[in-house]
């Protein structure tokens, strides 16, 4: 009988012959571009806490490359995360804990390992989905918006998202983020330690331990960039996202007109246009009654 480690002829399996270069690519994917992303995506998000400016400016940036995105975005990061988390689900599945690699490790801290690379999957996938729709048609974002998904518009960044947050179902979504990013902070802490045992940069004990020091201040950093970015988009009010969207609108306005951002209106977020328009002008006329109102 073959195991998880032969073919059916009874040979080393793929993964067994080359199992040396395959786990240290998954831990540098991981790393390099997985971790680094996520480390400049939550902060990112974060800045929304400065106000609607910092994060459409940044967003702005991210959206510059234009028609080459989708390219940049699966090459830098669909395609390394399918690599990863296919290899990890493999690793997960056949339970093979490489002695070397886990020899000061904990069971505990192995199966926290596997859980929340579990979670941050489910998560991930729910999150590309609810924000951003998978693929950038216009026909099929137009679809999915009807039930709650591809809420995401990036020239109306910090509007678009509070609003996704918020659009049905509750509390699900924010408990969802919440659980989600955190899972995926553990993840990446937790694999850049054993990462530097793959690659031989900590063995000994006392080097594991400076390691462990590094890496839980790491983690409580990334931990309070994740949180911000996930208050920045729970707690703002549907007012908050309206004063955001006014901003975000003079900013892709003033944008156009100087040549530094792309005039592409299926960024925008264009949804329940009227409705907000009404309620502006409905402002500005009560504004103007109060301003001429004379005095007593």
């Amino acid at each position: 009988m073959s195991d998880s480690n032969s073919d059916s002829s009874g040979q080393p399996s793929f993964f067994t012959k080359h199992e040396f270069a395959i786990r240290r690519l998954h831990s540098l994917t991981g790393i390099v571009p997985l971790g680094l992303y996520m480390c400049v995506h939550l902060t990112t998000n974060a800045s929304l806490l400065n106000g609607p400016e910092t994060f459409q400016r940044a967003v702005f940036l991210i959206h510059s490359p234009g028609h080459l995105l989708p390219l940049i975005e699966w090459g830098g990061i669909f395609a390394p995360l399918i690599f990863h988390a296919g290899l990890g689900i493999w690793i997960a599945k056949t339970g093979r804990i490489n002695s070397s690699q886990y020899r000061f490790t904990s069971n505990k801290r192995y199966s926290w390992q596997r859980w929340t690379g579990f979670i941050a999957l489910v998560y991930l996938f729910l999150h590309v989905m609810h924000l951003h729709g998978g693929v950038h048609f216009e026909g099929w974002i137009n679809a999915i918006d009807k039930v709650g998904l591809g809420q995401f518009r990036p020239y109306n960044a910090g509007s678009s998202l509070v609003d996704a947050m918020h659009r049905g179902y509750g509390v699900v979504w924010p408990v969802i983020y919440l659980v989600g990013v955190l899972a995926c902070v553990y993840h990446f802490i937790n694999g850049l330690w054993t990462a530097g045992i793959t690659w031989g940069l900590w063995i000994s004990p006392n080097a594991q331990l400076r390691a462990t020091k590094v890496c839980v201040a790491l983690g409580a950093v990334l931990t309070v960039i994740s949180l911000s970015a996930w208050a920045a988009a729970v707690f703002p009010s549907a007012e908050d996202a309206a004063k955001m969207r006014a901003v975000e609108d003079r900013m892709y306005e003033e944008g156009v007109e100087a040549g530094t951002v792309p005039e592409m209106e299926h960024k925008r977020d264009l949804r329940n246009r009227d409705a907000i328009d009404e309620a502006d002008e409905e402002e500005n006329t009560q504004a103007s009654k109060i301003q001429f109102e004379p005095a007593a």
